[in-house]
């Protein structure tokens, strides 16, 4: 769990913020990731998180291959997974660097947008997997990204989110945007936006709790 101190707080920066003030710290964000390309791939590719699969796969009641929209995919580690189990990926990042080692790497569609700023098709996809993505949109703008997210998703369709957890902690740590959700407030905002639980869990697996700063949720369109 990240415990440092976010340079400015919610609080102190942006209160009752404005569209142009959430743009600015997706854009930091972006640009942070954008230059640490290389580096957060060769930190990640080897990650496990076949549990983070198959939460999502085991939840998804539609007939193979599914139409899965991975959320803010990176270089493309999950969407090559997606693709290779013979599933109908697409990607959505926000850095072009990693929209372009997302499609070289991966072979799959690719997305350019942000999550502030998204373009997405009406009841295309059977599931989505948001993995370490969706705690970097500010708590403000979180009804919007849910509900639009809710839209995309066909009848029945799954949500699969993993973040990061703590106090509900926002703002600025480092160069990046970073909300910190427990799992109550998580709870808030997605039956909100009319998605209904259907499972949580926290990660890494086989650690006691305080050893385990990841929060997984899997919730379904209602």
């Amino acid at each position: 769990m990240n415990t440092s101190e976010p340079k400015e707080s919610l609080e102190q920066k942006s209160a009752g913020g404005d569209v142009r003030e959430w743009q600015y710290y997706t854009r930091l964000t972006i640009e942070d990731y954008g230059r640490l390309s290389r580096q957060f791939w060769e930190g990640t590719r080897d990650h496990d998180v076949s549990q983070n699969y198959a939460a999502l796969f085991d939840a998804i009641e539609a007939v193979p291959p599914y139409s899965i929209l991975d959320l803010g995919c990176g270089p493309g580690r999950d969407l090559a997974y997606f693709h290779s189990q013979g599933h109908e990926a697409v990607g959505l990042e926000g850095a072009k660097e990693f929209v372009e080692m997302a499609r070289d790497h991966s072979g799959c569609e690719v997305l350019h947008q942000d999550f502030l700023a998204m373009d997405l098709p009406p009841e295309e996809f059977d599931g989505i997997f948001a993995n370490a993505a969706l705690f970097h949109v500010p708590s403000q703008e979180l009804p919007r990204v849910l509900s639009e997210l809710h839209a995309t998703l066909k009848t029945m369709g799954v949500l699969f989110c993993s973040n990061p957890r703590g106090n509900n902690e926002e703002g600025l740590y480092g160069n990046r945007y970073n909300c910190f959700h427990d799992l109550e407030t998580w709870r808030d905002h997605l039956t909100a936006a009319k998605f209904a639980e259907l499972n949580h869990y926290y990660r890494p697996p086989g650690v006691p709790r305080h050893k385990q700063p990841w929060l997984a949720t899997v919730w379904r369109k209602t």
